[in-house]
C-alpha cells in the first residue's frame, strides 16, 4: 500500500495538525512498516518521519499558494503513483484523483460563529466542506467532531471513523529533578494552578481567573500560572487576561511565563498543583489530557470532546458554572487526599490512548478505503 500524504503542516509542529502529522507517522511507520508512507509538500524536510516528494508553489501569496498546492498540485502529482491519498487537515481537493482519506479535527470556522472569519474565509471553509464530501472516509479525532461533521456537513455515519490522538510519549510523571530544573527557569511559585492553552474567546481564560480570584488561600500562598503568548492587543476575539486579571484585583498574583517549550511542559504540568481547561469548544483537547499523563490533577469543561479525554480521571464541570468551578479549585486546595486520588485516575485515563493505536486504527481505515 502507497499513500501519499499532504505535508503542509510538517514545518509547523508546534500546532495541532503539524504535531498530528509526524505523531501518527512515526507510529505508523514502526507498527505497519510495509505501508510506504510518503509526504508531498511545497518544501524539504529532513526532520520529517518519512519521505518528502518536493513540488513548490507557483504563488507567493501564503493563502494561494496552499490553496494552489491543496486543490491543484497535490491532486496532480499523485495521480496514478499512489493507492490512496491522506490529507490530515480540513484541506481536502475538490477533484480528488485518489481515494482519499481526510482528517478533520474539529468544524470550529462552522460551529463557532465568532471564528467565521472574513468572507475568504468562509469561503475556503466552503471548498473543504464540499472536498470531505468527496472523500472515501472522514477520520474525526473524536465522536463529538464525528457529530459535527455528520451534522454540519451530511456526510453519512458509515464514511465517518472516530480515532483519537493521544499524547507524546514524553508526558509523563516527571523526576523531582526535572520538575526542579523546570520551576527555577520559568521562576515558578511553589504552590499555584496553571493553565496552559490559547487565549481565544473560546478557551475562556476568564474563567480560569475567576476561578482562581474566588480563592480564599491565594492571599496567603498560592499563585496563577497563565502559560502560553499573551495577546498583543486586547480584542473581543482575544481576551487580554492581564487586563481580566487587574479587573478581579488579582493581577499581582498571577504569574505570565509566555511560551513553553516543548521539553520543559512536563515539568511545568507535574509542579502545579492543578490544572484549569474551561474551554467552549475542542475537537480533541490535547493540554487536560498532557496534564494528567504528567501527574496533575484536572479540572476541565464538560463539553464537545472534553468528556471523551477527560473521562473519570478529571472533575467535569460546564464551562460556565462559576460556583461549581470555584467549589471544586478550593476542594483540590484543602485536601491533598482527594488532589493524590485525581493524581492516580488521571494517570490512568492517559494510559487510554496510545500514538500506536492511532496509528493501528487509521491503517484500519486505510484498508477499508482500499
Amino acid at each position: 500500500m502507497r499513500v501519499a500524504l499532504n505535508g503542509l503542516f510538517l514545518q509547523q509542529p508546534s500546532t495541532g495538525t503539524g504535531q498530528y502529522l509526524r505523531e501518527f507517522v512515526a507510529a505508523m511507520r514502526a507498527q505497519a512498516p510495509d505501508v510506504d508512507l510518503t509526504f508531498i509538500a511545497p518544501f524539504a524536510d529532513p526532520t520529517a518521519p518519512a519521505a518528502v516528494q518536493v513540488y513548490p508553489t507557483t504563488l507567493r501569496t501564503e493563502n494561494f499558494a496552499k490553496l494552489e498546492f491543496e486543490q491543484i498540485t497535490f491532486p496532480r502529482v499523485t495521480k496514478n503513483k499512489f493507492t490512496l491519498a491522506h490529507i490530515p487537515h480540513f484541506g481536502p481537493p475538490l477533484f480528488p484523483t485518489l481515494p482519499t482519506v481526510v482528517t478533520i479535527h474539529d468544524l470550529i470556522p462552522i460551529v463557532l460563529p465568532a471564528y467565521r472569519g472574513s468572507l475568504g474565509v468562509r469561503l475556503y471553509t466552503r471548498l473543504a466542506a464540499l472536498g470531505a464530501r468527496r472523500a472515501k472516509a472522514v477520520i474525526a479525532d473524536s465522536y463529538a467532531s464525528a457529530r459535527d461533521i455528520e451534522k454540519y456537513l451530511r456526510i453519512p455515519q458509515e464514511r465517518i471513523h472516530v480515532v483519537h490522538l493521544a499524547a507524546d510519549a514524553r508526558f509523563s510523571p516527571p523526576s523531582p529533578i526535572e520538575i526542579q530544573r523546570v520551576r527555577d527557569k520559568y521562576q515558578l511559585p511553589e504552590k499555584f494552578i496553571l493553565y496552559l492553552g490559547g487565549f481565544d474567546v473560546r478557551k475562556n481564560v476568564r474563567r480560569v481567573i475567576e476561578t482562581f480570584a474566588a480563592l480564599e488561600e491565594r492571599r496567603a500562598e498560592w499563585k496563577l500560572v497563565l502559560a502560553g503568548k499573551v495577546p498583543e492587543i486586547d480584542t473581543p476575539f482575544f481576551p487580554n487576561p492581564h487586563r481580566i486579571a487587574n479587573e478581579m484585583r488579582v493581577l499581582e498574583d498571577v504569574n505570565f511565563i509566555g511560551l513553553v517549550a516543548e521539553e520543559d511542559k512536563p515539568g511545568l504540568y507535574a509542579a502545579a498543583r492543578a490544572f484549569l481547561f474551561p474551554s467552549h469548544y475542542e475537537g480533541f483537547g490535547l493540554p487536560p489530557l498532557e496534564a494528567m499523563a504528567s501527574g496533575t490533577p484536572v479540572i476541565s469543561s464538560d463539553t464537545s470532546s472534553l468528556p471523551e479525554v477527560v473521562g473519570n480521571g478529571g472533575i467535569l464541570l460546564a464551562p460556565d458554572d462559576a460556583r461549581g468551578w470555584s467549589e471544586a479549585l478550593r476542594a483540590l486546595v484543602r485536601d491533598d487526599a482527594r488532589r493524590n486520588e485525581l493524581r492516580v485516575l488521571g494517570l490512568n485515563q492517559a494510559q487510554q490512548f496510545s500514538w500506536q493505536r492511532t496509528a493501528l486504527q487509521t491503517l484500519e481505515v486505510y484498508r477499508k478505503v482500499c
